[in-house]
């Protein structure tokens, strides 16, 4: 036996979109009904588990062996899955060398997440069955009822149990259709490795600080209810929640609005009489979600208090960088407040009322304070590293802009030298000219990738004072002082569009562009491709030649999307900076440390005391990947008691 090819069907009372996987497989009535399999692509043959069939021996030795490649569709739901199945103590889970997963190959090459979607776009002759989600629905989820909760068994209908042993089946053909389809484009061996570490530290988990999150949610929810009555006080309105009652309300009291939204508060309120102020501020403070990814911890937190399965491998399936699951750590509230600590304590300890007395706004406090529910082990502390400015370095580093380089070599801040090359004076941060360095910032941010002036107003230029005549000229100098970065973009929009035309190979800047079978490839740096499917030349909206391909769009569908030059390099820039973190990650993993942990370009170890330290960790970081000569990395850190952002 050379490979195993498996689908399982599986039944828990957690629901698994809340909880994740390691949370669902520790229910204590979580069983494994249906197990799928086939030996080296031969038939396919189903395990009736829960009739008493038991798995054949060969196949449970199998499930540990690292010699034989065990596949599946989302393999991590596999793996432990049948961890829990074969009785391994809570935490620890089979080895994830020796898996691979076909999501991640389908995603390698920005095919859909879902088997469903992959056998749809990849034309297969056995496509997963349409009926699936009801007879998941009928078998693998609790019924609620008045009476309770109660489970429907095979004896219930044997009819649908018959069709859903097919479904099973089914799953493990669609698995092989897709291995036979992607054959021609293999995952590189560093990819898997780059899985088989990311899975490692979805297993390995965080610790939250439960205590606190309890505390946290209850604190949130008196708030509300406070909230909620002065409200209703000031209004007499039944439900002041509700959008409807609250526009009316407004409306008859001459303030009309078309929405309740952030911005639309804030900018009702710039006009609105002193009565109303304190009405539209408490809506405000009301509709803050703080406590949302509270109530996530709770939802995912395993009975060890440890956190597993937060971050997605490929989740980006355009550029391949990680992304989040569950608590959604990637886009965590940032944190000021200059007491962090002690407003942490005070939360802890159900002291409300003195938060409410000492602070502006309690539900901004909870919202700072969400990132330190993450907490290191006992007789661990955090050693948080972060590359520095990663994605102006790449972009710099591509185009050959030496000034930019010359910047970082020198440790200079890239803003104030943007804003000094922009405006021809010397600009120091909280110094000479210290003001221009907004506007250099700015314009940074804006401006890297293709961005005008609505890049600008969406980056906020307006509100951080800029005036709306300075934004045509600010995208004007920013571009004139970069010729190599505007250079960039339109080698690359011309070497992918010959590519494509001319179903070729083309090469600009270190990274090559190739059609092959219907793809179009980008060859970063680091030797790893991203995938454009069906690409082909179309119209833009302003009736230029642009590249088209199909991929996921913004409704979350399969449709023909559009790009350009300064696109493709946002998604090479990204991508090259996934590639270097990955890297980092691998180094960080040698040399022993445990990454419980990673957001974005960030990396969070648990570390005991007395070992190592913030500068060791950031050298490592800092190395130069050899296929990148000349890119200078950086990174900075620090230690801590919780999990913060420095």
């Amino acid at each position: 036996m050379k490979s195993l090819s498996i689908d399982i069907e599986t039944f828990s009372s957690a629901n698994l979109s809340k909880s994740g996987v390691y949370k669902y497989a520790e229910s204590p009535d979580f069983q494994i009904l249906l197990f799928a399999y086939s030996i080296d692509e031969g038939e396919v043959k189903v395990v009736d588990l829960a009739q008493g069939e038991i798995i054949p021996p060969e196949i449970l030795g199998a499930l540990s062996d690292p010699e034989i490649t065990k596949w599946a569709f989302n393999a991590q739901f596999e793996r432990i899955c049948i961890s829990r199945f074969l009785k391994m103590p809570l935490g620890i889970y089979l080895n994830p060398e020796g898996w691979k997963c076909s999501m991640v190959w389908s995603a390698t090459l920005g095919l859909p997440l879902s088997l469903e979607g992959v056998g749809a776009v990849l034309g297969l002759e056995k496509q997963k069955l349409q009926e699936g989600k009801s007879l998941i629905k009928f078998f693998c989820v609790p019924n609620h009822t008045n009476e309770g909760a109660s489970r429907n068994l095979p004896a219930t209908d044997s009819e649908k149990w018959q069709r859903f042993k097919a479904y099973n089946q089914r799953d493990v053909e669609t698995e092989l259709g897709i291995q036979a389809k992607l054959a021609k484009f293999p995952v590189r061996e560093l990819e898997w490795q780059h899985y088989w570490l990311d899975q490692k530290i979805n297993d390995t988990g965080i610790s939250l600080d439960m205590e606190f999150v309890k505390q946290a949610i209850l604190c949130d929810s008196l708030i509300k209810e406070k909230l909620r009555i002065q409200m209703q006080d000031l209004t007499e309105l039944e439900n002041p929640n509700s959008v409807s009652q609250m526009r009316e309300w407004l409306a008859e009291n001459g303030l009309e609005t078309e929405s309740l939204g952030k911005e639309a508060i804030a900018e009702l309120m710039e006009t609105a009489p002193e009565e109303l102020i304190e009405v539209l501020s408490l809506r405000q403070e009301l509709a803050k979600s703080s406590v949302q990814k509270y109530t996530a911890m709770s939802h995912v937190v395993c009975a060890d208090g440890r956190a597993r399965g937060l971050i997605q491998f490929y989740g980006a399936n355009r550029t391949g960088r990680y992304a989040g699951r569950l608590i959604q750590v990637q886009n965590l509230p940032q944190n000021h407040l200059p007491d962090l600590s002690a407003a942490r304590q005070l939360v802890k300890a159900g002291s409300f009322d003195a938060v409410d007395l000492l602070y502006e706004s309690t539900t901004g406090v909870l919202s700072e304070l969400i990132r330190t529910a993450f907490i290191p082990k006992p007789g661990t502390r955090f050693i948080v590293a972060d590359f520095s400015a990663i994605e102006a370095r790449i972009i710099a580093w591509l185009a050959g802009e030496k000034w930019r380089m010359e910047v970082f070599a020198s440790g200079g801040d890239i803003y104030c030298a943007s804003a000094s090359k922009m405006f021809h004076v010397p600009v120091e941060k909280n110094g000479i000219n210290g003001h221009l360095r907004q506007k250099g910032k700015i314009a940074e941010l804006a401006l890297g990738f293709g961005g005008s002036v609505g890049a600008l107003r969406a980056m906020g230029a307006l509100q951080m004072g800029l005036k709306e005549e300075e934004l045509k000229p600010l995208v004007h100098t920013w571009r004139k002082s970069n010729p190599h970065i505007v250079k960039l973009w339109w080698d690359v929009d011309k070497a992918a569009m010959t590519a494509i035309r001319d179903k070729t190979i083309t090469e600009t800047h270190g990274i090559r562009f190739s059609y092959v079978s219907g793809m179009l490839f980008i060859t970063l740096p680091s030797g790893r491709n991203l995938a454009y499917v069906k690409p082909r030349i179309g119209s833009n909206k302003f009736g230029s030649d642009a590249v088209t391909y199909e991929g996921i769009g913004v409704n979350k569908k399969w449709e023909r999307l559009e790009s350009y030059g300064p696109k493709l390099v946002e998604n090479i820039v990204q991508a090259t900076a996934r590639d270097i973190l990955a890297e980092a990650l691998q180094r960080l993993n040698q040399a022993g440390y445990t990454i419980v942990m990673h957001v974005h370009d960030e990396v969070v170890l648990e570390v005991p005391f007395g070992v190592s330290s913030v500068e060791e960790v950031c050298q490592m970081m800092s190395i130069t990947p050899t296929w990148a000569e000349g890119l200078l990395l950086n990174a900075a850190g620090f230690e801590c008691e919780f999990y913060k952002k420095d």
